[in-house]
């Protein structure tokens, strides 16, 4: 585990999972995105599944590149953040491309974090990196750790950093993980994404 700004020039693909506090850890993120990054995003944050989502419409107005709801079946396009929409998990396909799933809640979360990053380490291996940051529960830890088993990099919020350290903690614990960030490093990570 380091703090070292991992290299980003081989990634296709970013898995981010949040919880509590994430949607203003990502607003941080989100905006420092350079217009020419190729790689695509796919965001899981818990959020309430009875109400529409407007993430989409947040960020896409504080993110240089394309910023959507995910649908079922759509082709990923490269230089893309998709959202997971409310109530269905996101996964990742062959092709790739995007799948909605409605099966049962995972650590009493649909969209699931586990479920996403579990989908795009079997779809994308050594070319995913995926991002755990501040949350509540522990969705996403054990998904941390299969994007880590299939050669992808895997990196974690500081706990001392994070609005909520309990997400981060728990993916620490369920480890072992590749690099241990503060928002400011995972700032500058996503200002110079493909630059190194």
């Amino acid at each position: 585990m380091t703090t070292v700004i991992p290299a980003t020039r081989d990634i296709d693909a970013v898995a981010i999972g949040a919880s509590a506090g994430g949607v203003e850890a990502l607003s941080v993120l989100l905006s420092a995105l350079p217009s020419g990054c190729r790689a695509s995003f796919f965001i899981v944050v818990h959020i309430p599944r009875e109400r529409p989502s407007l993430l989409p419409e947040v960020f896409g107005t504080r993110c240089a590149l394309p910023v959507r709801e995910a649908e079922d079946k759509e082709p990923v396009q490269p230089g893309t953040v998709y959202f997971a929409p409310p109530d269905y998990h996101l996964l990742l396909d062959r092709g790739p491309a995007c799948a909605l799933s409605s099966d049962a809640p995972v650590h009493f979360s649909r969209p699931s974090i586990d479920v996403l990053f579990d989908s795009a380490a079997d779809i994308y291996g050594e070319r995913l990196l995926g991002l755990i940051l501040t949350g509540a529960n522990q969705d996403g830890a054990e998904g941390l750790a299969a994007v880590g088993r299939a050669g992808g990099r895997t990196v974690v919020q500081d706990p001392g950093d994070a609005a909520v350290a309990f997400l981060p903690e728990a993916a620490l614990r369920e480890g072992p993980v590749d690099f241990v960030l503060s928002r400011t490093q995972l700032q500058e990570l996503f200002a110079n994404w493909g630059v190194r």
